[in-house]
């Protein structure tokens, strides 16, 4: 791949950092840096994708802006992930088409897709969309088959969409330069850790940065909760499927196993998603890149309308705008699928793969 602007600028930061050195404990894209004299975009998408964002670096930094070096590593890194979301993307146009994705691009989609399902209901069965509340079935609204066809199609797009991006990403990785061999840094089982504790939001022990020798633990507990509330979410769907094929249709008891998970995950989802967003606007905006911040917002947004419509629905499905509610919960959930593969939500898969990378990747040679 031929080196852009924004490559090149990578190098050139990466160059500087690499003879400094100052940073190098903070955390993997430091210690990953110094194995390698070179930057190729493909190291430099892997040194993005191992940042966590904390931003200790940009203030212990002596070459940071007004310096004429001008190093900002978080926002370069920022940069960097974006042009790589765009790179790894399947199919290529859509990944253009999503990169300026902003929060209403996001409400727009949102609301084509629920008009969408509005007027499918009403095709099949306008009745139940305004009468079927008191038995709160939503198959009555969206017949169960129709239901399995819409998310079943759109999820084997995205799921192939994201397999081939997570392949990509690999592919690029196999082709850094090598870096001198002294053992592994701990293995896919500490990769793991790495992933479900956000061990590098918090480097040496300390809370992620929110501005100059300001650090505190939101940024890290509103991620946990997030992603926990998100698979909280997931295995409700899991377990409802387990028993719509074991004989036991929906709807199920409030006090029932898919109930008690999905009202539990959407609690979590919601405050995750919207602490996340006030959060984001306390946070230094050195720290970040306008283009990385709309793909952010715009997830973010779509995930708490998600947890918020699907605990209404919850709430309100004994009542008569239950029909309403859940064309309208469905077309939220149906836009946030369409745009996992080109959005936000490939940091976590891409950030995945570049720390097992990571802990696989040798360690530096000790002189």
């Amino acid at each position: 791949m031929q080196p852009t602007e924004l490559t090149r600028e990578g190098a050139r930061v990466m160059t500087v950092c690499n003879a400094c050195r100052y940073c190098e404990q903070y955390c993997p894209a430091f210690q990953a840096m110094e194995q390698r004299v070179t930057f190729a975009t493909a190291d430099l998408n892997y040194l993005a994708n191992l940042c966590h964002g904390c931003g200790e670096c940009l203030y212990a930094c002596q070459y940071a802006p007004p310096h004429e070096l001008a190093i900002n590593v978080p926002r370069t890194f920022a940069q960097l992930r974006v042009q790589a979301y765009e790179q790894y993307a399947w199919p290529a146009a859509l990944g253009a088409a999503f990169r300026r994705q902003g929060v209403m691009m996001a409400l727009v989609l949102a609301c084509v897709m629920i008009a969408l399902l509005l007027g499918a209901a009403l095709a099949l069965n306008g009745d139940a969309l305004l009468e079927s509340g008191t038995v709160a079935d939503f198959y009555a609204v969206v017949p169960h088959g129709v239901m399995v066809a819409l998310f079943g199609g759109v999820g084997v797009f995205v799921l192939v969409a994201l397999a081939i991006g997570a392949a990509r990403c690999v592919r690029d990785q196999r082709t850094m330069n090598a870096a001198p061999s002294h053992g592994e840094r701990g293995g896919t089982g500490a990769a793991f850790t790495d992933m479900l504790t956000l061990k590098h939001l918090h480097v040496a022990g300390r809370d992620c940065t929110t501005d100059l020798e300001v650090r505190t633990p939101w940024r890290r507990w509103l991620h946990h909760s997030t992603f926990y509330g998100f698979m909280l979410c997931f295995a409700s769907t899991c377990v409802a499927t387990f028993y719509h094929f074991a004989g036991t249709p929906a709807p199920y008891a409030y006090s029932s196993v898919p109930v008690l998970l999905g009202t539990a995950g959407g609690i979590a989802l919601f405050i995750g998603t919207a602490g996340a967003l006030l959060h984001r606007r306390a946070r230094d905006a050195a720290l970040s890149d306008a283009a990385q911040d709309n793909l952010d917002r715009s997830f973010l947004v779509l995930l708490m309308l998600t947890a918020a419509t699907g605990l209404l629905l919850l709430a309100l499905r004994h009542e008569r705008v239950m029909g309403l509610l859940l064309a309208v919960h469905l077309g939220v959930v149906l836009a946030l699928f369409v745009t996992l593969p080109y959005g936000k939500a490939v940091h976590g898969l891409y950030r995945a793969t570049a720390l097992l990378r990571y802990r696989r990747e040798p360690a530096k040679e000790e002189s």
